[in-house]
């Protein structure tokens, strides 16, 4: 009965202590010997999902903005990278297949990291956001295959939530040269490997060429969304070309086809849609 009885004590005190440490500030904040650790810890355990500085990645979002989606006080980002975020790619600690886990000293540390690399103050919004969104809908053309909160094209990914993993940098480069860097598959974000916007192009048995992207893929099968948004599931045996390319199937909008004020109004209004 004693055991029984201690043991109860030790649980009710270890969930006392859990508790604590979502309840609590980072009892490391504001010390720089913490926040270098969290760096290394940051890019043993995170970066490959928000990027080297946590500036962002093709799955994780920018964790350098003073105001973040998922959290606000250091007490939820340390109960975010504790137990994840369900339904999204953010997996709990522990569970992504590097190492056994990290201890909640190294969690802390992390935050310290975090909180030394926000932006305190956003510098003035560039871009006139009603303009943008207009543009984003009309002669922009961004909308033919792009969607932003349920309207607009399905061959590219969804843009409704891209000011919070990319910067502004990184979405004026995705524009001008769209094809550096390949979008992960944002509808499928719960993959490890998520598959990337490539283009395919192949002909089948009869002799037509269907080109688009890559839904879904196997050994035996693929799954492509056309140009005009028609889906064709293919046998591979039966093709007769099967032919993927980095080359991405957005154009290149050159200073010619959108000018810079142009542009810089589009991502205000893609910016303004995350800060919302």
């Amino acid at each position: 009965m004693l055991k029984c009885w201690q043991a109860a004590l030790f649980a009710s005190i270890s969930l006392a202590f859990s508790l604590q440490a979502f309840a609590q500030k980072n009892p490391l904040a504001g010390d720089p010997k913490a926040a270098k650790a969290g760096e290394s810890e940051f890019r043993i355990n995170c970066a490959l999902c928000h990027g080297l500085g946590a500036k962002g990645g093709g799955r994780g979002p920018d964790l350098t903005r003073a105001v973040k989606k998922h959290t606000h006080t250091d007490a939820d980002m340390f109960q975010v990278i504790s137990n994840g975020i369900p339904g999204t790619a953010m997996p709990a600690n522990g569970t992504n297949g590097q190492g056994v886990g990290m201890t909640e000293r190294e969690i802390w540390q992390i935050i310290a990291y975090l909180r030394s690399q926000e932006v305190k103050a956003s510098p003035a919004s560039l871009g006139n956001t009603a303009r943008g969104k207009e543009l984003f809908y009309g002669d922009a053309n961004c909308s033919m295959c792009h969607m932003v909160q349920g309207k607009g094209g399905r061959l590219g990914p969804d843009l409704t939530g891209v000011a919070g993993s990319r910067t502004r940098e990184a979405i004026i480069d995705s524009v001008r040269n769209p094809s550096r860097r390949l979008a992960w598959g944002l509808t499928e974000a719960t993959k490890e490997f998520p598959q990337e916007y490539e283009t395919l192009t192949v002909v089948t048995a009869d002799g037509k060429q269907i080109k688009g992207v890559t839904l879904n893929e196997d050994s035996f099968t693929v799954q492509i969304m056309d140009m005009s948004e028609n889906l064709h599931l293919l046998e591979k045996d039966k093709l007769r070309s099967f032919q993927k390319t980095r080359e991405s199937a957005m154009p290149k909008y050159t200073t010619d086809v959108l000018g810079d004020k142009d542009l810089h109004d589009v991502v205000a209004f893609l910016t303004s849609l995350e800060a919302k």
